[in-house]
């Protein structure tokens, strides 16, 4: 019996310094039946040059006009016929074994999704690795893999973590091309409204490369923070959409106030619009957490002229 074919798919946006590790690692996986897709939507940097050896080795390269990181991974998963999906970024690694264990775990299931450990690396250095244990590294229900982990407001849903029958993806639809900053957060909290469960699976791993020049999330600028709202407002919604307990409003309320938090003072009106939610749903307990001089300043004169000087401090 044919192993079924899973699909890793690659969104890459100016990532020439980073795609041929993230491609070399896809490649490498035991899983005997894997395909890779990289769409380069509109790199204006030597991304192109880097990807075109690849072609030669059966890996499909899509060059589009610059579209968005969304609307590239829809174009990767439009041109893949995987059963199962992973989404990897340009500029993330996967161990060898990542897809396999998490087949294993998933063992046909088209309902189930499979999550994995993650750990932080910086540069190139995947020998020293930040690894963190979470409380949602263990098998749960989907929704309750939600609130667990939106509940302090830092839970970690970046795609290389996820591997999804295609069939669920074609029940909750696939990224939304509006989105920018945060994306992620939307997309698989739909995912997980969605599935049944979420199967954790110990030693495949999601290598997450932090601390470099250009990442999106380090973007603070209007249409970046109108995604996070658009972005955290879906996402909290799907979830209240399936259930609205305490545990959940809770959970979206504490989401909410994360996001007050990290776009204090700027953007007044959106920062209303969450305040009002939060008031709807009852509330949120969730206190910031900063660097210790200004945490030691909140204590003193409250988070809001922290914030502000944390701001003016980092320019």
């Amino acid at each position: 019996m044919t192993a079924p074919l899973v699909s890793i798919l690659i969104p890459c946006h100016n990532a020439a310094r980073y795609v041929a590790a993230a491609v070399e690692a896809a490649l490498a996986q035991t899983w005997p039946h894997v395909e890779v897709v990289v769409v380069n939507d509109g790199s204006t940097d030597e991304s192109a040059q880097v990807l075109s050896p690849f072609e030669r080795r059966g890996v499909k390269v899509i060059h589009q006009e610059n579209r968005g990181q969304c609307a590239a991974a829809n174009a990767a998963f439009r041109a893949s016929s995987g059963a199962y999906v992973k989404f990897l970024d340009a500029d993330d690694l996967i161990n060898p074994e990542a897809v396999e264990r998490q087949m294993q775990r998933l063992q046909g299931s088209q309902a189930a999704v499979a999550s994995c450990e993650w750990c932080r690396f910086y540069g190139d250095d995947v020998n020293h690795v930040d690894l963190r244990p979470e409380t949602v590294w263990r098998d749960m229900e989907a929704t309750d893999w939600l609130v667990e982990s939106w509940k302090d407001a830092e839970p970690m849903m970046q795609c290389g973590i996820w591997l999804i029958p295609r069939a669920l993806l074609d029940r909750s639809g696939l990224w939304d091309e509006r989105l920018s900053l945060i994306n992620d957060f939307e997309f698989f909290a739909r995912v997980l409204c969605h599935a049944t469960e979420v199967r954790f699976t110990p030693r495949a791993r999601l290598f997450y490369r932090s601390g470099h020049a250009g990442v999106l999330s380090a973007r603070r600028d209007r249409p970046a923070v109108e995604s996070a709202f658009l972005s955290i407002c879906a996402g909290t919604g799907h979830l209240l959409a399936r259930r609205s307990d305490a545990a959940a409003r809770a959970a979206c309320a504490n989401i909410l106030q994360s996001f007050i938090y990290s776009n204090y003072p700027g953007h007044r009106d959106l920062r209303a619009a969450v305040e009002r939610r939060i008031a709807e749903l009852g509330g949120s307990t969730l206190r910031p957490r900063w660097p210790p001089r200004f945490e030691a300043l909140r204590r003193v004169a409250g988070w809001k002229l922290a914030r502000r000087l944390q701001r003016w401090f980092a320019g």
